[in-house]
């Protein structure tokens, strides 16, 4: 049984595909052991609890130094012995001791097709503005396994997405989650429990 641990920052809907496809069954060797967050009012938190799952919320804001909070966030990590790590919208950067000691344990999600709109500042809305801004007819979602860049590591999954006329961000947005990233991410991790 793969022992999962999922990383979040905000809403969770990403963290809600995999409970989903859990429970009907299209991830099957795999539990989730805890839900991490930055956010103590991360909505994610919330499905976890509703889901039994353990719900922690460590901040970078509760310690004096990021250093401080690294070391924090990687023994609570190191507590529930995971074999996968699963960045689900999680906006902090993993400590590089952490991608050491997890290496190829450690995949996130990505709102675009990597290597297009990635990297430094490549989050959240950003990545559906550059993409509109740039005239792509064309995006999607990656997975890929995560190293010491940003968005850097081998894909594991794409899946593309049409842009339609009139998108707006939070349409575009709204589309790639439904169409790509609520569905890769589950194969990804079905993939990788069942290997």
């Amino acid at each position: 049984m793969l022992r999962v641990g999922v990383m979040v920052s905000g809403g969770g809907t990403n963290l809600q595909a995999i409970l989903d496809a859990l429970d009907s069954k299209k991830i099957t060797n795999a539990e989730i052991q805890v839900v991490i967050s930055n956010n103590k009012n991360a909505y994610a938190l919330e499905r976890a609890r509703n889901h039994g799952i353990p719900a922690i919320a460590v901040s970078p804001k509760d310690f004096e130094t990021r250093e401080a909070f690294n070391e924090a966030f990687l023994a609570k990590v190191d507590e529930y012995e995971l074999d996968l790590i699963v960045l689900a919208g999680f906006l902090v950067t993993i400590p590089v001791a952490m991608i050491q000691k997890y290496r190829n344990k450690i995949i996130n999600i990505h709102p675009s097709l990597i290597p297009s709109f990635c990297g430094v500042g490549y989050y959240g809305l950003k990545v559906h503005e550059a993409a509109l801004k740039r005239g792509v007819k064309i995006t999607g979602a990656t997975v890929h396994y995560v190293d010491e860049g940003v968005d850097s590591g081998p894909i594991i999954l794409q899946k593309a997405v049409e842009v339609m006329e009139g998108d707006t961000p939070e349409i575009l947005q709204r589309r790639v989650m439904e169409q790509a990233e609520w569905v890769i991410l589950p194969q990804a991790i079905q993939m990788i429990a069942n290997r």
